[in-house]
């Protein structure tokens, strides 16, 4: 796990031109609009619990049924949609996050480089992470954002040193940005013998987490939140360094 601090600062955004690779009115981009539209009516019908951590993102937080018995006793808020990217994740972050008043935010996606060629650039793929953490800092300026490291997948194995090197620029802007944290997955996703994804953490399409890899997910996102807000119990923020 890497963590990030350097000062907290209200960033807005992203503003109107901000850089992404898709429009907002793209059809990759408005494809998942009823799936959101979902999510914000369960906005509408569900209250919070108080010092909730949001969860926003693809499928791998969609399908986390037993998020909330996993991340016990950290209360959770939980809106991922589709097979989402960056891309369009950018564009929605406002209507998933501007509802809530969390104690942090973790963020997951991975579909951005499906494959060693299909795929745009780290740095396209980055624009469009930048957007959507000026999207959050602009709901939430002060609360801690956590980016889940996209983890190893045997069906998406030939694209991972390309994976790898969205993961370094994850953990770079994790580094250089206020508030911003990296939690890193892939030594524990990874089988020490063979140096491939362990079978047991993944369901039977080789892609999305068993409930293993959830409780593995879990153990790491809870220790991050726990070295950056404290004790789950008291949630006491420690001090990690910055001005």
């Amino acid at each position: 796990m890497l963590w990030a601090v350097v000062g907290v600062v209200v960033i807005s955004g992203p503003m109107p031109g901000a850089e992404t690779t898709l429009p907002a009115d793209a059809p990759e981009v408005t494809r998942w609009e009823q799936e959101v539209a979902a999510l914000e009516a369960l906005d509408r019908d569900e209250a919070d619990p108080d010092d909730a951590i949001l969860f926003i993102g693809s499928s791998s937080i969609r399908l986390w049924e037993s998020i909330a018995a996993d991340m016990a006793p950290w209360p959770v808020i939980r809106r991922g949609y589709g097979g989402a990217h960056y891309r369009d994740l950018c564009h929605y972050t406002r209507r998933l996050v501007a509802a809530h008043a969390p104690r942090a935010v973790v963020v997951f996606v991975a579909n951005d480089i499906p494959s060693p060629t299909e795929s745009p650039s780290v740095d396209q793929v980055m624009a469009d992470v930048r957007a959507t953490r000026a999207a959050i800092r602009g709901c939430l300026p002060d609360v801690p954002v956590f980016f889940i490291a996209v983890t190893p997948t045997e069906s998406r194995w030939a694209a991972w040193p390309k994976i790898s090197q969205l993961n370094d620029a994850l953990a770079d802007l994790a580094a250089t940005e206020p508030e911003t944290g990296f939690i890193v997955t892939a030594q524990r996703f990874l089988d020490p013998a063979t140096g491939r994804p362990l079978p047991t953490l993944f369901r039977d399409d080789r892609l999305h987490l068993s409930a293993a890899g959830y409780a593995v997910w879990a153990e790491l996102i809870s220790a991050a939140l726990e070295a950056k807000l404290g004790s789950p119990a008291g949630l006491v923020p420690v001090s990690l360094g910055g001005e």
